[in-house]
């Protein structure tokens, strides 16, 4: 699990660089970090570390949820880089890349 540092980049801000503690996913908002780390999405990352799911119909049955939800919320988290989303032959299997955040707030 890598750790995954959390910045809100304004419009207009200077990128930061490389430091140690330089952010390593990028939020335009406040209100989409909140959404996107979510109580709930964290729970999601935590149970597709943990179950280790081979496909979103296991991930569905685990969860409770529809297929095309986990779908949406999984392709949103993948744009974050937070999940992965491994193709197989038929089915995409989840793959969690981070699941501890670090919130810098300037």
């Amino acid at each position: 699990m890598k750790r995954c540092v959390v910045g809100i980049r304004r419009t207009g801000w200077p990128e930061v660089g490389a430091a140690k503690d330089a952010p390593t996913v990028w939020f335009p908002s406040m209100a989409t970090m909140a959404a996107v780390l979510s109580e709930d999405n964290q729970s999601l990352l935590r149970l597709i570390r943990d179950r280790r799911p081979k496909s979103l119909t296991e991930l569905a049955e685990l969860t409770g949820r529809q297929v095309p939800n986990l779908s949406r919320t999984l392709r949103m988290m993948e744009g974050y880089g937070l999940v992965e989303l491994k193709k197989n032959v038929r089915e995409i299997e989840p793959i969690a890349l981070a699941t501890s955040f670090k919130i810098l707030i300037d």
